[in-house]
């Protein structure tokens, strides 16, 4: 079982992007455990989403203590280095939203043999969308980083997920496929 636990502010997309990852696990034959946590429903306030995938059932529906893989959609929480590496596993993946990681997060990395990609999502998400929207290119990111699914099934996934034809749909497949060529590894 591969466990990937997202970080990120309400209203950046957090839940979004675990869910379209559990879809497109899903697409491909695996077993997927999906879940968002946050306190106060508002923009702006801590969240959490939880992935689980597996070629097995899944059976444990609870949050990940200790995660394969984190993504860090904000950039603002890097520098919250405690939080976001909590519990991530001796040779996990970090994937982080930064043109250049914070230094916490550099030594966090070095310090658990993790493995540390990075993106500018916030530079892709206002050329691409014109307003900092980093779920779907941190999405990219991640599965360029992990190789966990296909693009191409994730691709898929994004363009139905926001309405096939849809300006909306075709913006967001081209925010993924953006990251994922451009994601990093330090």
């Amino acid at each position: 079982m591969y466990e990937v636990r997202w970080h990120g502010r309400g209203g950046q997309g957090v839940v979004t992007s675990s869910e379209l990852l559990a879809l497109a696990a899903l697409r491909e034959g695996k077993h997927v455990y999906h879940a968002p946590e946050f306190g106060p429903e508002r923009r702006g306030a801590p969240v959490r989403a939880y992935t689980r995938i597996s070629t097995h059932p899944i059976e444990l529906h609870s949050s990940i203590y200790t995660p394969d893989a984190v993504v860090v959609i904000d950039p603002s929480l890097q520098s919250e280095v405690q939080s976001v590496t909590h519990g991530l596993r001796e040779g996990g993946l970090l994937v982080v939203n930064a043109s250049t990681p914070h230094e916490g997060i550099v030594e966090a990395a070095k310090k658990l043999k993790a493995g540390l990609w990075f993106v500018d999502a916030y530079s892709i998400a206002m050329e691409v969308f014109g307003r900092p929207f980093y779920n779907t290119p941190m999405l990219g990111a991640f599965v360029k980083a992990s190789g966990l699914v296909s693009i191409n099934t994730v691709l898929d996934v994004v363009a139905e997920r926001f309405g096939k034809e849809s300006k909306l749909a075709e913006s967001n497949v081209q925010a993924v496929r953006k990251a994922y060529e451009t994601v990093r590894r330090l």
